[in-house]
Order: C-alpha cells, then structure tokens, then sequence
C-alpha cells in the first residue's frame, strides 16, 4: 500500500537568484505512512510551516514532488488542487483565522459553502461538531468573544467539517492552555481512529509524546535529532 504521503527531494526557494533568496527546504525525503500522528519539529525558521503548505498544497515546489496516495501533486491544475484541498485536507492554523464577521457555527460551517451544500445541513454538521468540542452553547458568540482554548475547538471544527482523510496543522497549541492541549490531543486521537490521518508542525513535547511519526528540520533539511 502507498503511503498517505511522500516526497523526494522536495525544495522551496523564496526569491531565487535574488539578494534576498531563502532556501526555505531543500531536499526533503518524507514518508507518512497513513493513518497516525505525524509531528515536525525543529528551531525556529526551520522550515516547518513551509513544510506544511507544500503538504497541503497552499503553496508549489521549486523543485522535486509530493506524492499523495501514489498520485504526484505536480499533475494537478491550481483549481485541481484547490477541488483537492476541499475534499481531502482540513487545516488548522497558528492563529485559527477564524472569519471576525461570522458566528462560531458560520466559521465552522464556511467550508462547506463550495460544496454546494444546504444552509440547514450546513448548520447541522457544524453545531454536531461544537458539541461534540464542547462549545455548543458559545455557537453564536463571534470570535472576538471566545477565549483562546474556544477559539481553537472552533477552529479544529471547521477542520473536521468535511471529513477529511488529512488534518494539518500548525502550532495547533501555541495559543492555548494545557487543559486545551489534553483537549486538542483526544480530537486528534478520535480522528485517527476512525483511520484519518493529522500532520503537525510543533514545539510542543506533549505533542510530540503523543506522535507516531518524529521528523526534525533544522535548516530546511530533515535530520536526526
């Protein structure tokens, strides 16, 4: 069986050629097996949220290829991978990026806006998920009145709203509280149950405690620790 996800020699280039190019990663050989917890760590600057947006398909190589599921990335159009990302991956970021205007329930429910899905279906999926984060009874508080613990259950719903095969997540704890982390780490362990499968760029040990797979960058490049 192929690994969820793979890539060779993978390298991201910022500016290349110019006084300011950054060699964000160079030369990247990853396997995620499948199902589990994959946790990417190393100092600052290292490449991890770098790392990620190639693995989520936010951003191009320079150079080299990701596979998923066998399939290199590099055969999809940009609306391709877009149609790819709805369907397959749901994120979590370092700053949850919730949408200021909407409600906890809209913020959850948005994503399933291009699927063409009803208002009331969209409704039912979101406020099932903030139950099941414990935040039903904030589903109508906007953002700027959860606390941050809040904010991050919210933003882990909006992640799992299209069931995807894929979590990836950035920093997911650097902005809440321990009783939060325990929180996020049981989701996330629900979630690989059911075969799913969460990739995560962080400096938390209790995260990486938890990981099933360990990559350390440092410099763009993956190393031993």
């Amino acid at each position: 069986m192929d690994p969820i996800i793979q890539t060779t020699k993978l390298t991201k280039i910022y500016h290349p050629g110019k006084n300011s190019e950054v060699r964000a990663l160079e030369d990247v050989d990853l396997i995620v097996p499948g199902a589990g917890l994959t946790v990417i760590y190393g100092p600052s600057g290292s490449g991890k949220s770098t790392l990620l947006a190639l693995l989520g398909t936010l951003e191009r190589p320079t150079s080299g290829e990701i596979l998923l599921k066998g399939v290199p990335l590099s055969r999809y159009s940009d609306a391709g991978l877009s149609r790819l990302r709805r369907t397959t991956m749901g994120f979590i970021f370092q700053s949850f990026q919730l949408i200021p205007r909407l409600s906890a329930w809209e913020n959850v429910a948005f994503p399933l806006i291009p699927l063409g899905i009803s208002l009331t279906e969209r409704r039912n999926r979101a406020l099932r998920l903030l139950e099941e984060m414990g935040v039903a009874d904030r589903k109508d508080h906007r953002p700027e009145e959860l606390s941050g613990g809040e904010q991050q259950r919210v933003a882990t719903a909006r992640a799992l709203v299209q069931d995807p095969e894929i979590i990836i997540a950035d920093e997911p704890t650097s902005n809440i509280d321990a009783e939060a982390v325990d929180q996020l780490l049981a989701i996330f362990s629900r979630f690989i149950k059911r075969g799913k499968t969460v990739i995560t760029a962080s400096h938390d040990p209790l995260i990486r405690e938890k990981a099933h797979h360990l990559f350390y960058l440092q410099k763009g490049r993956l190393v031993s620790p």
